[in-house]
C-alpha cells in the first residue's frame, strides 16, 4: 500500500523502446539487470512492428534504451527509419559501448542522424565511476566523449545534444540537479576540456539489482523511509508515466521502464498484457497509472524522470556530496 493519489495519462508523446537487456557494463544500479551474460534482445521482427507503430501515430519522439540499445543488430534500421519520419530520437548510451568489437562508426553514424545522446556519466571522479561500473569504465568514457567533442556533439549551436547522467553511489537522493551541473560543467571542462549540454540526476530505483545491494547490506528500509519522507505531491504532474509509454525487447507495453523491469504491464480493458501491434489507432488519454512503492523513487525531492528532475529545487540548501 501507498499513499499515492490516483493518476492518469495525458497524452501520448514518446515511445521509450528496450532493444534489449544484454550490455557490456554490470552496474550495480542496473535496474534491469542488464550484463554480458544477458541474451535478450529485440528481433527484426519487432523492430518492425515498432516502426509501423511509431509511422501510425503522431508521436514525436522514440527514445531508445538497453541494456545497450547499440549492441542490437537492427539499432541503425530503427535509427535511420525513425528519423525518416522525422522523430526526435534519443541514445540511451553508456559511452563505453562505443568502443565495444563491432561498433566502429558509431558515433559518426549518431552525429549524421542528429540522435541525441543521453550518456552515463554517475561522477566526475574516476574512483567513483569505477566503483560503480567497472575498472577502466572511466578512462574509456573520456576518450568517448572527446570523440563526441570531436563531431560537434556538445558544441554551441551544432545542434548535436549531449546530456550527461548522474546516479547516486549508494541510498542517498541525488544532490540539487542544477548545482551538481555547474560542477560538471567546471570539473568536466578543467579537467578533461569536454562540453555537454545538460546534466540529469536520477534517483536509483530500489529494485533488482540496486535493491539487492541494498538488502545484502541491511539498507533497504532505511533507503524507502528516505524516498518516502522525500515525497512531494506536485511531482506525480510531471512523472514520465503520464506521457510516455515503454516497449521491452518482445514489444509489450509497460507504463515505464522500471515497472518493464518488474513485469507490470501497461493495465487497459482487463487485458493481462497489451502487445504494441495492438495500440494503433489506440488513445490512452486517461488510462489510470498504478502506483506501488518502487514509484516513491520517481517523487521523492526534486523528483526523477527521463530527462532529469520533475521540479524547481526545494528552499533548503544542499551541498554536492559524491
Amino acid at each position: 500500500m501507498t499513499g499515492f493519489s490516483i493518476i492518469r495519462r495525458t497524452r501520448l508523446e514518446i515511445l521509450q523502446a528496450n532493444l534489449g537487456y544484454r550490455c557490456n557494463q554490470r552496474c550495480i544500479h542496473c535496474h534491469v539487470n542488464a550484463g554480458p551474460e544477458r541474451t535478450e534482445m529485440m528481433d527484426r521482427a519487432t523492430i518492425d512492428q515498432v516502426i509501423a507503430f511509431l509511422d501510425s501515430s503522431d508521436l514525436r519522439q522514440l527514445d531508445l534504451t538497453g541494456g545497450a540499445p547499440e549492441m542490437n543488430p537492427h539499432f541503425k534500421h530503427l535509427v535511420r527509419s525513425a528519423r525518416e519520419m522525422g522523430l526526435h530520437v534519443i541514445d540511451r548510451c553508456n559511452l563505453t559501448v562505443l568502443e565495444e568489437p563491432g561498433m566502429e562508426g558509431t558515433e559518426e553514424f549518431l552525429a549524421d542522424q542528429g540522435v541525441e545522446i543521453v550518456a552515463s556519466l554517475p561522477c566526475y571522479l574516476k574512483e567513483n565511476v569505477d566503483y560503480q561500473r567497472g575498472n577502466g569504465v572511466f578512462e574509456a568514457s573520456i576518450r568517448v566523449l572527446r570523440k563526441l567533442n570531436q563531431l560537434g556533439y556538445g558544441q554551441k549551436d551544432s545542434g548535436l545534444l549531449l546530456n550527461l547522467v548522474y546516479n547516486p553511489l549508494g541510498p542517498f537522493l541525488p544532490p540539487l540537479q542544477i548545482l551538481l551541473e555547474e560542477a560538471y560543467r567546471r570539473e568536466m571542462g578543467e579537467r578533461y576540456s569536454i562540453v555537454f549540454n545538460r546534466l540529469y540526476t536520477f534517483t536509483n530505483m530500489p529494485i533488482h539489482r540496486f535493491e539487492t545491494v541494498l538488502t545484502s547490506r541491511g539498507e533497504r528500509l532505511i533507503y524507502m523511509k528516505l524516498l518516502q519522507e522525500a515525497h512531494r505531491e506536485e511531482n506525480l504532474n510531471a512523472v514520465m508515466c503520464r506521457k510516455l509509454i515503454s516497449a521491452d525487447y518482445r514489444g509489450y507495453v509497460y507504463d515505464c521502464d522500471f515497472n518493464q523491469a518488474l513485469g507490470l504491464h501497461l493495465q487497459m480493458e482487463g487485458r493481462p498484457r497489451v502487445h504494441l501491434s495492438e495500440l494503433t489507432g489506440i488513445d490512452l488519454k486517461g488510462n489510470p497509472v498504478p502506483l506501488l512503492e518502487h514509484c516513491y523513487a520517481c517523487t521523492a525531492g526534486q523528483g526523477s524522470s527521463c530527462t532529469g528532475v520533475l521540479s524547481k529545487a526545494p528552499n533548503s540548501k544542499s551541498q554536492i556530496n559524491l
